[in-house]
């Protein structure tokens, strides 16, 4: 098992962040949209100024393995789970339960007493072995594209 190391992401981490989240999309999330729908949801990765508005706002973290950026996620303050991607290439190694366990460990700092995300038809089942239960299934906008996914909540029991 390699060592994974969490930390608050940094404004220049962004080029870093938004390849992952293009190539993830672009060779993962290909198994359960169409060529067009991730051709349209991975485009996000060139609105360079709303990624670091996400990164300002929110508890927004990264993973890495040898210094090397392999995931990331983001926590709001109202407790939306906003991102959880990880590296194309290192998929199954425990890096998005590392993050997950950091955003659980914030999220109950903020004193959020429910967890919710709008997960993906890829993430569904990972969330779902983490305690997540599926509230709606729903179609949300990328930018021209509508893609199925699913509103996942999880009670935060230890939030005061």
């Amino acid at each position: 098992m390699k060592s994974i190391k969490v930390r608050q992401a940094i404004d220049s981490d962004v080029g870093r962040i938004t390849q992952l989240f293009f190539e993830t999309i672009q060779n993962i999330n290909i198994k359960d949209y169409s060529q067009e729908e991730v051709d349209d949801w991975s485009s996000w990765k060139t609105d360079i100024d709303k990624w670091l508005e996400k990164m300002q706002e929110q508890y927004f973290i990264v993973a890495e393995i040898k210094n090397r950026i392999v995931g990331f996620s983001s926590l709001a303050q109202d407790g939306y789970l906003d991102f959880m991607f990880v590296d194309k290439d290192t998929q199954g190694q425990g890096i998005a339960s590392a993050l997950l366990s950091e955003i659980e460990r914030k999220a109950i700092e903020q004193n959020n007493g429910l967890l919710y995300s709008d997960v993906s038809l890829t993430a569904k089942g990972f969330f779902e072995s983490k305690g997540f239960i599926v509230e709606r299934q729903q179609l949300k906008k990328s930018k021209k594209k509508e893609l199925i996914n699913f509103r996942m909540i999880k009670m935060n029991n230890n939030a005061r």
